[in-house]
């Protein structure tokens, strides 16, 4: 048989007789498996191929471009779902709110941090121990026992969230927006122990407060109309003077201040080959100027010592 009477059949569909071949590994193609590109037609793996090497589109401080935002949607849900479970359980509330001292009655109720402390009572909060307070309290609001704005806390910062979180994550992406957020609210934590260690702090204010302060130095960054970003931090600013009156001040700048310096970290950083690493090594000093701090001020509560 000579060449011009071989058959030609489909790598894939070795049944079905063709004639194209893919322009990119060369193998015969039938009409199912084409797959149209610039030049000619490619088969499904050879496409598959070309999308794992194409370059993945970035944000202006590296991160994957979503245009979802899917960590925005995520807190908001855990924030209302954890509310719910303080409806259940109104008890979640004082074992995992940041307190960072104070003491644990025999009869069960809470006292206000003694040094030392009377025979039957037990050290709670960072004092005790329980350094996961400087989170958790972030995921908790105001029970609805306390009144309207025991429902109203947490209905004003989702809607703060939901309005925050969908322009600044997608400038940050997923990964870089989490890391803000939670950094934030740890900053914030810190801040309340250190000014007022004995009082009792809920809210997801401080992240909030920390995401703010994201959205006007990435709105700087890109040179947007700063009118309207301005009226914003006004609102922001003047928030956090009137809240402390009516909820914890110390929270929402110990956010705020972490979260612009993380946010100016990510945003400044050279882009090149530094860039992860300037961005890794400002979270992780943050992070160790924050314990470092938490774990001097206990250890001054407590008299020198360190809880374990």
């Amino acid at each position: 048989m000579d060449s011009e009477s071989t058959v030609t059949t489909c790598y894939r569909h070795p049944r079905v007789e063709c004639y194209v071949r893919c322009t990119r590994c060369e193998r015969y193609i039938c009409p199912d498996c084409m797959r149209e590109a610039a030049v000619g037609h490619q088969c499904p793996e050879c496409v598959k191929e070309g999308a794992r090497s194409m370059r993945q589109a970035r944000t202006l401080v590296g991160g994957r471009v979503s245009a979802v935002p899917v960590v925005t949607y995520v807190l908001i849900v855990l924030n209302v779902l954890v509310y719910l479970a303080e409806l259940a359980r109104p008890e979640i509330v004082d074992r995992f709110a940041m307190v960072g001292a104070g003491l644990a009655g025999p009869d069960g109720g809470h006292f206000l941090w003694a040094d030392p402390y009377p025979p039957g009572f037990s050290p709670e909060g960072l004092v005790g121990g329980e350094w996961y307070r400087l989170l958790t309290g972030a995921f908790l609001h105001l029970p609805a026992t306390e009144g309207t704005f025991g429902i109203a806390h947490v209905v004003m910062n989702m809607l703060a969230l939901w309005n925050l979180g969908r322009l600044v994550e997608p400038m940050l992406g997923r990964v870089h927006y989490l890391a803000l957020y939670l950094l934030s609210a740890l900053g914030g934590s810190v801040l309340v122990l250190l000014i007022a260690p004995e009082d009792s702090v809920v809210g997801a204010s401080g992240a909030i407060f920390g995401v703010g302060a994201a959205y006007y130095v990435m709105a700087r960054r890109v040179g947007a109309d700063m009118s309207r970003v301005n009226r914003f931090m006004a609102g922001l600013l003047l928030w956090l003077v009137l809240s402390a009156f009516v909820t914890s001040w110390e929270g929402h700048l110990g956010g705020l201040l972490a979260g612009g310096t993380v946010a100016v970290a990510f945003a400044y950083a050279p882009r090149n080959g530094w860039r992860p690493v300037v961005q890794v090594g400002v979270c992780v000093a943050l992070v160790v100027v924050l314990g470092a701090a938490a774990v001097v001020k206990v250890s001054e509560l407590t008299g020198g010592g360190i809880p374990q």
